[in-house]
């Protein structure tokens, strides 16, 4: 999946819409998406001008979710572990200047044993990177969640990308 989202299609969409600026993208997703596009971020700071996510699984080493996952596709070497997990990326970062955005619902269940998201927060704060972590009560990791603050995040990237 990586490859598909970093290079293949890009490259498929820059050669069927010429008009199409590719140097000029960001890239946003939920949950696992969420964590997919904050690591697709942080290690291509050169290719993407924002980030933004909806209740991203930020610490996957530290959560049930992610060592599984882990487990089953990197094996059970940790260290392997550290280039898949933002938290962990974050931190040696130092080229960020765009805030990163996420929205994480405070009703969510999965928010304390599986996202995580004061983690990357903490994380952040060490690197000295803008985060701007947006805890929303009374909502969970719904439908509805997203499409409660999917207009920020849509401003997000276009004040990033230099579009509004």
């Amino acid at each position: 999946m990586y490859d598909y989202v970093v290079k293949e299609l890009p490259k498929v969409l820059s050669e069927n819409f010429e008009q199409l600026d590719t140097s000029r993208a960001s890239i946003s997703g939920h949950s696992m998406g969420g964590h997919g596009a904050l690591t697709i971020y942080l290690k291509n700071l050169e290719k993407y001008k924002a980030v933004s996510a909806f209740a991203p699984i930020t610490n996957p080493t530290n959560c049930p979710w992610g060592q599984k996952a882990f487990s089953n596709y990197l094996g059970s070497d940790k260290s392997d572990w550290q280039e898949y997990d933002a938290t962990l990326l974050i931190e040696k970062c130092s080229k960020i200047s765009t805030p990163i955005l996420i929205d994480q619902g405070e009703d969510d269940k999965f928010l304390h044993d599986q996202l995580l998201p004061h983690n990357f927060e903490d994380a952040c704060k060490g690197a000295n990177a803008p985060l701007v972590l947006r805890m929303q009560p009374g909502y969970d990791h719904s439908y509805y969640f997203i499409s409660t603050f999917i207009d920020d995040h849509i401003h997000h990237h276009a004040k990033a990308l230099k579009c509004a």
